[in-house]
C-alpha cells in the first residue's frame, strides 16, 4: 500500500472555456511559486511516514509550461525527503504544445516515465472552441515526438458530449488515439461548470448547452470501440491497454494515502483530509511564513462509506462488500445492501463474489447510482 505525491502546477497560457481547475494565466508569480512548492515539501515531509513512494503525479494547471530544470528540481527535493520505489510512476501532464523534441529529450533525464497529454480533440474546429493552444497537427506531432524521445506510456485526455461532436467525429478521434499506439485513455464527458466562460456563454444564449442524450450515446461507442481494440475500462472515464491502468490514479480509487502540495492540492491519510487554498498569493505568503494554508476535516464513519463507495463502485474492481462488513460492520453493510437492491433490481449493477460491480449499463448512471448508495 505504498503511498503517493501530487504536485499542483497552478498555470496555464490559456483559460479553456469549460475548465473550472485553479489557475492562473499570470505567471509573474511562477519564481516565488516553485521556492513555495518546495518548502511545502519540506514543511510536510513527515506526512507519509516515511514509506517509499509508488508515484509521483504533475498536474495543474499546465505543468509543462515550466523547463525540465524546474521539474528536475522539485523532484530532486521530493527524493531529499521521500523513498523513491525502484519502479516509481512519475507522470507528467503536458499539452501537446510544449511537447518539442529538444524539451522532449531533457524531460527524459528528469526521471519522469509518464506523460499525460492533453490532446481533447484530433479537430481544429473543436480545440478553437475549447480555446485550446494547440492544433490537431500539433496534438499528432507532439505524440510522434514522445514516442521518438523514448517515452514508452502515454496517456492522452478526450473530451465527448459537446455540440460540435458528431458521433462520427468522435470515433475518429478514439480511432486516431488508438492507432497512434497510446497505452491509456482518459475520457470526459463535457459538463457545465458553474463560474466558467462556457457557463457563461450558455446563459447569454451564445452556446447550446450539453445533451445528455448525445453524451450516454457517445460513452457507449467509447465502451464499444475500446473494448473492440483490446482496452480495459478499469475506470468510469478511464481505459488502457492491459499492465497501463494509471497507478497514481488507481491508489485514489483503492484509498491509499496520497500527499497534495501546491494551491488546491488536497491530502488523504486514511482518518482526515486536508486541501490547501486556492489562492496562489495566499499560499505563497503563508508557505512563506512556514504555514500551512490547508483546512482538514477528520472522516466520520459514513464519510468513509461514502468515500469507498464513491471510489471503488467506479472501477472494474467494484466495491468490496466483505470488506466493508470488515471494517465497519454488517449493519453497514446491511444497509448497504438494501439500498444497493432497487439497482441490482434493474440490471444496473450486480452482486457476486463479495463485491458490487456496476453493470454496461449502469455505468451510464453511475453518478445517481453512486449517491442513492450514500449513507446519510
Amino acid at each position: 500500500m505504498m503511498p503517493g505525491i501530487y504536485i499542483h502546477i497552478p498555470f496555464c497560457k490559456k483559460a479553456c472555456h469549460y475548465c473550472d481547475f485553479h489557475f492562473s494565466t499570470n505567471l509573474k508569480r511562477r519564481g516565488e511559486m516553485l521556492e513555495a512548492l518546495q518548502r511545502e515539501i519540506w514543511l510536510r515531509r513527515d506526512y507519509l511516514g516515511g514509506e517509499e513512494l509508488a508515484t509521483i503525479y504533475i498536474g495543474g494547471g499546465t505543468p509543462s509550461l515550466l523547463s525540465p530544470a524546474e521539474l528536475s528540481a522539485l523532484l530532486e527535493t521530493i527524493g531529499k525527503f521521500h523513498p523513491l520505489a525502484p519502479s516509481c510512476e512519475i507522470t507528467l501532464e503536458a499539452n501537446p504544445d510544449d511537447l518539442e523534441t529538444a524539451n522532449l529529450a531533457e524531460l527524459r533525464k528528469t526521471g519522469i516515465n509518464r506523460l499525460s497529454i492533453g490532446v481533447q480533440s484530433f479537430f481544429d474546429e473543436d480545440l478553437r472552441w475549447m480555446n485550446r493552444a494547440h492544433t490537431a497537427a500539433g496534438a499528432l506531432e507532439s505524440i510522434r515526438r514522445a514516442r521518438n524521445a523514448g517515452f514508452d506510456n502515454l496517456t492522452a485526455d478526450l473530451i465527448y458530449g459537446f455540440p460540435l461532436l458528431s458521433d462520427l467525429k468522435w470515433l475518429e478521434n478514439i480511432r486516431t488515439a488508438i492507432d497512434l499506439g497510446i497505452e491509456h485513455l482518459s475520457c470526459y464527458n463535457l459538463t457545465v461548470e458553474e463560474g466558467t466562460a462556457l457557463s457563461s456563454f450558455i446563459k447569454k444564449g451564445q452556446e447550446q448547452n450539453p445533451s445528455g442524450e448525445q453524451g450516454a450515446r457517445q460513452f457507449e461507442l467509447l465502451m464499444d470501440e475500446t473494448a473492440r481494440n483490446g482496452f480495459l475500462h478499469y475506470e468510469i472515464s478511464n481505459f488502457c491497454r492491459p499492465g497501463f491502468h494509471s497507478r497514481h490514479n488507481t491508489a485514489y480509487w483503492q484509498e491509499k494515502a496520497y500527499l497534495g502540495i501546491g494551491p488546491s492540492a488536497h491530502s488523504y491519510n486514511g482518518r482526515s483530509r486536508s486541501w490547501n487554498k486556492s489562492n496562489n498569493y495566499a499560499y505563497i505568503q503563508a508557505i512563506g511564513l512556514d504555514e500551512l494554508p490547508s483546512g482538514e476535516e477528520s472522516l466520520t464513519v459514513n464519510d468513509r462509506v461514502n468515500e469507498r463507495i464513491m471510489t471503488q463502485l467506479r472501477t472494474m474492481w467494484g466495491l468490496d462488500l466483505e470488506k466493508i462488513a470488515e471494517d465497519f460492520g454488517n449493519e453497514v453493510l446491511s444497509e448497504l445492501q438494501a439500498a444497493a437492491g432497487e439497482y441490482t433490481g434493474k440490471g444496473w449493477a450486480e452482486e457476486k463474489g463479495g463485491k458490487l460491480y456496476l453493470t454496461r449499463k449502469g455505468k451510464l448512471y453511475a453518478d445517481s447510482i453512486i449517491s442513492g448508495l450514500f449513507l446519510v
